[in-house]
């Protein structure tokens, strides 16, 4: 039988083990500040509202990306293909460096100025609406201003801390 935590403290670890059973699609979240791309792997992109239209990812404090995407108020969201894990680990990873992070992923920049890849399943440009207190993250909340489908395939999917493919 499945293990039950008591009503004290939920254990942090078996915490994330629990959510991590649920899949996730993969996407690459940008925005741009003083002619500088950022960007940033996120599994936490999601549809809000379709009145008024709204989606929201959930950023971590004390990443750099926060402090730029805050800043700059808009945002664009790639959602990757199941082709794209290599790209998924490399905006995943901390301290990259600033410059030239964009070189050797094809993308173009929409309609807010934010960089959107060229082979992504879906494109979303956000201004942001609101920003929540979520803990050690951010809950940014967009008006969504501009989408795409600029590609198709299969998405790439996040369940128990490994990247997986839709089969059959």
């Amino acid at each position: 039988m499945a293990s039950v935590q008591s009503e004290e403290r939920v254990d942090r670890d078996a915490y994330r083990r629990a959510v991590g059973r649920f899949a996730t699609g993969v996407a690459i979240v940008t925005t741009r500040l003083g002619g500088t791309d950022y960007a940033m792997t996120v599994n936490s992109f999601a549809s809000v509202s379709l009145d008024p239209l709204l989606a929201l990812f959930c950023v971590e404090k004390i990443a750099r990306f926060h402090g730029a995407v805050l800043s700059a108020g808009v945002w664009g969201v790639s959602v990757l293909r199941d082709t794209a894990e290599d790209a998924s680990r490399f905006f995943a990873h901390r301290g990259r460096p600033i410059e030239g992070r964009l070189k050797g992923h094809p993308h173009h920049h929409g309609r807010l100025g934010v960089a959107l890849f060229d082979d992504a399943l879906a494109t979303v440009e956000c201004r942001t609406a609101a920003v929540h207190d979520g803990g050690d993250h951010s809950i940014v909340v967009g008006e969504v201003v501009a989408v795409a489908t600029p590609a198709d395939g299969s998405p790439l999917l996040y369940h128990e801390g490994r990247y997986r493919r839709l089969s059959g």
